[in-house]
């Protein structure tokens, strides 16, 4: 038993001394979106705080420490929340209605200073706690939601970057959060000598995910780019405007999709890799909201699905003539619009049923004959 408490107290330090370290590096990178950073960091340190109780209980002698300490873990789901919006929205800022996120923290450390940590107290800010940890995952889930929605409709390369680095640290939560369900239950059952076990499984668990985030944040700098969030989704926008036909479906419908499609053909804007919906709409003239209907409503595709079709097109004619056939796949990818080598790969694939290469291997084998 002495060594597994000497086990959990050595992870609780490395832990703690990793997510301190971290959040000195989040304060101080240079980056675009300082906001995201420093609300990852001010995150990393609520946690630090919460978990040095793996390695000591000496908070306890200390009346006022302990109960910032257990109620700072109610502060811990609303600067997450706070994160993945700065994180997803480049425009995001913090106001002081934001400041409502902290009044369960307030509540609970005023609670447990006038009851001392009775047990109706305690076991009302376990429940509390829980409600708490579900309504900020669905509300971390659902703004996940709304930004894939609108990368796809907007963007015409994908970056899922953002969108896969906050659904991982959501699931890595829920798991780690499981833990703590079960170490609950057991504290309260006849299986409590199993606690001491949860405790290290839960110390390694956090280790693990501590240091995925050290190497997230050396191998992706670069994860903070967002999207505008004044942009909505294409459905909400026709819903909103029912009542009001924003494109005649006769006459002016098909006057910009003649537009669009000539634009496309003759100008060829997919080539450029950084092309937007707001840039295309300015070279075409017409509104956003004009643009954003007729791709992603009456044409049914996402601008992102819309502007790899021309670039999948245009990869073809290459990959189909004998005399570009020393043009490498790399070299293609760039030509025709594409910002990396997955992206290219997987929206070909999807379209083709087949790899680039195996595609250019059949096409001249079929015009050799």
């Amino acid at each position: 038993m002495e060594n597994k408490i000497e086990f959990i107290r050595i992870i609780g330090e490395i832990v703690v001394f990793i997510m301190i370290l971290l959040s000195v590096f989040l304060f101080t990178v240079k980056t675009k979106n300082k906001l995201a950073n420093r609300l990852f960091g001010i995150y990393l340190l609520v946690i630090a705080f919460d978990l040095i109780g793996l390695f000591t209980n000496k908070t306890v002698d200390y009346p006022n420490i302990h109960i910032l300490k257990v109620s700072s873990s109610l502060l811990q789901l609303p600067l997450f929340y706070l994160y993945v919006l700065a994180a997803c929205y480049t425009n995001f800022k913090l106001k002081k209605t934001h400041l409502i996120h902290g009044l369960l923290f307030l509540l609970f450390a005023f609670i447990f200073k006038i009851t001392a940590f009775s047990d109706q107290s305690v076991l009302f800010y376990e429940v509390i706690g829980e409600l708490q940890f579900l309504t900020y995952i669905i509300a971390v889930f659902l703004v996940l939601k709304k930004y894939k929605t609108l990368y796809l409709e907007n963007y015409s390369n994908a970056n899922y970057a953002i969108y896969k680095w906050i659904f991982q640290i959501t699931v890595f939560a829920c798991i780690a959060h499981s833990f703590v369900l079960i170490r609950w239950y057991l504290s309260n059952s006849i299986y409590q000598q199993y606690i001491l076990d949860i405790n290290t499984l839960i110390g390694v668990c956090v280790l693990l995910i501590t240091i995925f985030f050290v190497l997230k944040a050396l191998y992706q700098p670069d994860l903070f780019t967002g999207v505008n969030m004044h942009l909505k989704p294409v459905n909400s926008i026709i819903e909103k405007n029912r009542t009001k036909t924003i494109i005649q479906k006769n006459t002016s419908e098909n006057q910009y999709l003649k537009k669009l499609t000539s634009f496309m053909d003759i100008e060829k804007p997919y080539l450029d890799f950084e092309l937007t919906l707001q840039k295309l709409a300015s070279q075409l003239n017409i509104s956003e909201k004009e643009l954003s209907i007729l791709i992603n409503h009456h044409l049914g595709k996402h601008f992102f699905d819309f502007i790899n079709e021309y670039r999948i097109n245009e990869a073809k004619i290459i990959l189909e003539d004998p005399d570009k056939e020393d043009i490498t796949i790399l070299e293609i990818l760039y030509q025709v619009g594409f910002n990396s080598k997955s992206s290219f790969y997987t929206a070909f694939k999807k379209t083709e049923n087949q790899t680039p290469t195996q595609y250019r291997k059949e096409a001249l084998s079929l015009k050799s004959k």
